[in-house]
């Protein structure tokens, strides 16, 4: 799948702009500010509804302007799509496909994939946990749009429940308000449910991919790998649930589980292993235990203090883990690597019918070593669709061969493409 045409209308910068692509490497130039991240951007959100550089919409619109309107044209072998999406200041988002009727934003994801790489990746690693959250759930949701709905639920159900926890702790709380709670709980504990088991799937899968790119990229010292930590494991051992108090959830222990406990292993780290194990509806099974076991915490603070909400992707190289511990050579390293991983689970979703994703690289050699600019450009090189931004030319290394487009104040300078 390749980006054959992108629209930009009151979007940031702009107040209109057409830019035409190709397959291969497009790199486009021009000096700090001038707004080649805007259409990097632009084509980001399209693919995940997110911004990698704000969190909220209104400031992709241009000043002054109620809606921004993003159209693309995508080809796909002998097949083309037209999207559009218009980005609201005042009502919900829009768009459409192939010019149909409007459908609701979520509706255009899954439709164009993209791998964006930016120097805001460095949040990444040094960066909150909800940073890698975020990570997590924007591929997810790229590789399976239903998860979308998923995400939506799980915000939802925790936006109430956390709303009578407040109410709890202002005092206000009643015997009435315990029976609401319940309910909440087991809303919650099967909308967690299935956004954790979707996320330790897709860890799984990132895993040896992670640890490939990472070996691609450097020297090969040091492994990297990425554990997933859950509050749900921390809030049933706290409690002495888990398989040293012999709790198991409905269906009994796995194989597995009986294998382990012969082995003597211990209560955490056998707990770890059943979520990667335990279905849907276990999950569910365990989360309203945890939330049973956490209530008096959660009155006394008035937030949820169990749920994916608040789990961890920890990024580990070596035996050390990363944030803190690696230099900004091996941030990077990692960072770009977690990037290329996620290419690589949507190259395998494109073998058994999907798309390969267009891959962004947005003002990302600037920041890397002459080495790690070669490595990362004989990798990406080879794919479908490559979007490079540069300040200066000279900062692309000669692996990445193909077109050159010039960005000019407001738009392209249509003479100086080449």
């Amino acid at each position: 799948m390749y980006l054959e045409k992108l629209s930009l209308t009151d979007f940031r910068s702009y107040a209109q702009v057409d830019l035409s692509l190709e397959p291969g490497v497009t790199v486009l130039v021009g000096s700090n500010g001038i707004g080649k991240t805007n259409l990097m951007e632009a084509i980001g959100y399209l693919a995940t509804l997110n911004s990698h550089r704000v969190s909220t919409d209104a400031p992709l619109l241009r000043f002054g302007a109620e809606r921004a309107m993003i159209r693309a044209k995508l080809v796909r072998g002998e097949q083309s799509t037209v999207l559009e999406l218009e980005i609201n200041a005042a009502r919900a988002n829009r768009g459409r496909i192939n010019r149909s009727n409007p459908v609701r934003a979520r509706d255009l994801l899954g439709i164009c994939q993209t791998v964006l790489f930016a120097p805001e990746d460095l949040a990444l690693v040094k960066g909150d946990p909800s940073s890698r959250r975020r990570f997590l759930d924007e591929l997810l949701v790229s590789l399976m749009p239903r998860h979308a709905a998923t995400r939506s639920d799980y915000d939802r159900v925790l936006k109430q429940r956390n709303a009578l926890l407040k109410s709890a702790r202002a005092g206000k709380f009643s015997s009435g308000h315990e029976a609401t709670l319940d309910v909440w709980d087991q809303h919650m504990a099967r909308a967690g449910a299935e956004l954790l088991h979707a996320r330790l799937e897709l860890v799984d899968r990132l895993q040896p991919h992670l640890k490939n790119a990472y070996a691609q990229l450097t020297d090969g010292s040091k492994e990297a790998a990425a554990v997933y930590r859950s509050t749900l494991q921390d809030s049933l051992d706290d409690d002495g649930a888990g398989a040293s108090s012999g709790t198991r959830p409905a269906g009994g222990a796995t194989a597995a589980e009986t294998e382990t406990d012969a082995a003597g292993a211990d209560a955490t780290s056998l707990l770890a292993e059943d979520l990667r194990l335990l279905s849907v509806e276990q999950l569910t099974d365990r989360y309203i235990q945890a939330f049973a076991a956490s209530r008096r915490k959660e009155l006394e603070r008035g937030i949820s203090l169990v749920g994916p909400h608040r789990d961890e992707l920890e990024l580990v190289l070596g035996s050390a883990p990363a944030k803190g511990y690696a230099s900004h050579g091996e941030t990077w390293s990692m960072c770009l690597s977690l990037r290329l991983a996620s290419y690589y689970v949507m190259l395998d979703d494109a073998r058994t019918g999907g798309s390969p994703p267009i891959l962004i690289l947005d003002d990302v050699f600037a920041e890397l070593d002459v080495q790690r600019r070669r490595k990362l450009a004989a990798i990406v090189s080879g794919a479908e669709q490559v979007l490079v931004t540069a300040a200066v030319e000279d900062d692309i290394p000669a692996e990445l061969t193909g077109r050159r487009v010039k960005v000019i104040p407001g738009g392209i300078d249509e003479q100086e493409n080449r």
